[in-house]
């Protein structure tokens, strides 16, 4: 453990920074708990939490010569190693998009058990056997976002869980511990558009909904992408406009709770005002002026900050926030930029200028790592789809870099099926680096049709016009058995694709039109930075923690985690459980002995042995995982009598994957009793899971 704490004050003095905010500082250690929130363990005592999660923002480098994103953003790199631990060894599930990543990050769940595994839009099967497009984002409770029919053929939740009810919502554990909850763009905490959702929850003949037809802009800043979720009894809420905060389906029950829905309610109770201001002092609004949500693209750090400070201060002690990329060209212009290209590392400066102001005012507060656990990760990493930079050597701070080529190769599927093997099978697919195909007519995995179509996938090529090389497109497939070991499947079997083709990562495979015409291969500058896919640089992304049992541990990348191991080890710190059991586990080598719950520090050795493998067994792109890909893949480009071959690894990996979950149910009970039920983990006990578990991952890898 270090000597000395490093606090956000003392490095904003060491880094020659005017103090700035609010001057009802309090000290620290001895600030009130809001009333009625209680977030304390034996080993520490919390009185704020502060969940911050960017879009696409890096540790490590896409450039060897540019500094990384966090290189570039001093103020909160040097926080995260200064005041807790920060771990470049964390992962996403599959497929690893915005939407699946957070989510999983929120609730501690993979995509089969909270709906969103395809996404960050998904498709669903109607009853002719077509399918139609629907988003991801949406609010909570609300059904399938499908706004181009008036009701969707498909009647699940959005966020649907494994038995087709609404998967339990992330503020539940905070609001029933009496902490209002705070959502900034925090994906489907909050509304997340003005057509479904507003009907949702306001209701179709509500005057939000006449707005929303009548003025959609001045809608969205209302109602959008902001909201409080508010304990009972709530000081704070009492003060706004509320509605009814429905959670129908939430286990235990949710009566009796409200919510400040859209920025038109919360701005008015958090601010004073009609407007709160960014970091940087000004009104946030949005591109019309209108004050309130200025739109996702438009939550930079100086807007999302903005909103969690002032909700921090207005004495909501639990903020979750969204905090969009830094390399796409925010605003009036669109695009992408390049590693050191001038307008990414000027959006990076005024990024880290945004957390130099919100740090500092924070400690103006009595908001610090005293009293506060922050948590500040990464959706994904993700591929940087471009040509060498321009001049040789350049690292963007001192001399800026140019790209003669960038963006993703975009790749026509249907085109290239019909024009390269002759296939013209009616499909469409959901487009992507990892494309979602759903085959007319829903097709079962061992029909022949589904069979030769992935054959043929299997193949295609293309010119790449940035390297000059031929791909072939197609770098790992999942079929129905596949993607239920990745946890693809969800428990809306209408909403599961034929197959799941993982791409390379140069490439976002789309469906256009039936031949090749127009080019079926061509750059798409706009965007430059792929993900979902199968790949180290997409799937390893970052996470820092900080606060009161938090160890000092700066860099380290010693701990293989993933997205759904924040939820439980934040509850263990808080004091606060879940009514499920989560798919993560505890990082407990993150954490202090004294803020363990009992039956951890009982077991602490055999539960890291246990939890580490696991985490190579369970998790999206563990070693399991990554081993069955490959032997579904063999399998499904098999080409042999009778399909025997194909038939043959595909019984051998629903075999592997039915006793992949029994065990693995088996150690998330008993990792999850340890935690959070005062259960005891014995020596004996880990070591025979542990070795089960090695077992079924030598099996997997044997497969290939």
């Amino acid at each position: 453990m270090r000597k000395h704490r490093v606090t956000a004050l003392s490095l904003a003095l060491g880094l020659g920074l005017a103090l700035a905010g609010p001057a009802n500082a309090l000290d620290a250690q001895h600030r009130p708990h809001p009333a009625g929130c209680a977030l304390t363990t034996p080993g520490s005592d919390y009185r704020h939490v502060i969940y911050l999660q960017f879009d696409n923002v890096h540790l490590t480098r896409d450039n060897p010569n540019v500094p990384s994103d966090l290189e570039q953003m001093p103020h909160l790199l040097s926080f995260l190693q200064g005041n807790g631990t920060l771990s470049g060894d964390h992962h996403t599930p599959l497929i690893a998009h915005t939407g699946n990543d957070i989510l999983t990050s929120l609730t501690g769940l993979y995509g089969d058990r909270h709906g969103q595994a395809v996404s960050n839009s998904y498709r669903y099967y109607k009853p002719d056997g077509t399918t139609n497009p629907a988003g991801s984002f949406a609010y909570w409770t609300d059904g399938v976002a499908d706004a181009s029919v008036p009701t969707p053929a498909d009647g699940a939740p959005t966020m649907v869980g494994p038995d087709g009810k609404n998967a339990p919502a992330p503020w539940a554990a905070y609001t029933k511990a009496g902490c209002d909850f705070g959502a900034v763009s925090a994906a489907n905490t909050i509304l997340e558009n003005t057509t479904v959702d507003i009907n949702k929850v306001f209701g179709a003949s509500s005057p939000e909904a006449a707005e929303a037809k009548s003025d959609p802009a001045r809608a969205q800043a209302d109602f959008v992408g902001i909201g409080v979720h508010c304990a009972q009894h709530s000081a704070v809420c009492a003060k706004g406009a509320t509605s009814p905060d429905q959670l129908p389906d939430e286990p235990g029950g949710y009566q009796g709770y409200q919510a400040l829905f859209g920025a038109k309610a919360v701005d008015p109770v958090i601010a004073g005002a009609a407007a709160v201001n960014s970091t940087a002092g000004k009104p946030i609004t949005d591109p019309k002026g209108n004050p309130g949500f200025p739109g996702f693209d438009a939550m930079t750090a100086d807007n999302s900050l903005g909103y969690v400070a002032q909700m921090q201060e207005a004495g909501i002690p639990v903020t979750y926030a969204y905090i969009s990329d830094a390399h796409d060209q925010h605003g009036a212009t669109s695009g992408a930029w390049g590693p050191g290209e001038a307008g990414y590392v000027q959006q990076l400066k005024s990024y880290d200028d945004a957390f130099a102001t919100f740090f500092q005012r924070l400690d103006r507060d009595g908001i610090t790592p005293e009293n506060t656990l922050f948590v500040v990760t990464a959706d994904e990493n993700d591929h940087f789809v471009g040509g060498a930079p321009s001049p040789a050597g350049c690292d963007g701070v001192t001399v800026p870099c140019t790209y003669r080529q960038i963006g993703e190769v975009n790749a026509n599927a249907r085109g290239l099926l019909a024009t390269q093997q002759g296939v013209t099978t009616p499909f469409q697919v959901h487009s992507d680096s990892a494309p979602n195909f759903y085959l007319n007519g829903q097709p079962g995995a061992d029909d022949p049709a589904t069979r030769a179509f992935e054959r043929a996938w299997s193949k295609v090529t293309a010119a790449n016009p940035i390297s000059g090389k031929t791909d072939t497109i197609s770098q790992y497939l999942a079929d129905q058995a596949e993607m239920k070991i990745l946890h693809m499947v969800t428990g809306d079997p209408l909403r599961t694709p034929t197959f799941t083709s993982f791409a390379d990562p140069d490439y976002y495979v789309t469906a256009a039109g039936g031949d090749c015409s127009k080019p079926c291969v061509y750059l798409g500058p706009a965007f430059a930075w792929n993900h979902g896919d199968f790949a180290s640089d997409i799937d390893t992304t970052w996470v820092g923690l900080a606060g009161p049992g938090v160890k000092h541990l700066g860099r380290t990348d010693t701990v293989w985690s993933d997205h759904t191991d924040l939820r439980p080890t934040m509850l263990a710190l808080l004091g606060l459980h879940d009514p499920y059991v989560s798919d993560g586990r505890v990082l407990t080598e993150y954490l202090t002995r004294d803020a363990l719950p009992h039956g951890l520090a009982g077991s602490l050795r055999p539960y890291e042995r246990l939890a580490a493998a696991y985490k190579q067994l369970d998790a999206g792109v563990g070693t399991f995982a990554a081993a069955t890909l490959r032997a579904a893949t063999t399998g499904i480009t098999s080409d042999t009598p009778g399909d025997a071959a194909y038939h043959a690894a595909t019984d051998r990996l629903t075999a592997l994957g039915t006793q992949r979950d029994r065990l693995a149910q088996r150690i998330a009970r008993l990792l999850d009793a340890a935690a959070f039920h005062h259960g005891r983990l014995s020596a004996d006990q880990a070591d025979d899971l542990t070795r089960q578990a090695e077992h079924l991952i030598h099996q997997a890898q044997q497969l290939n």
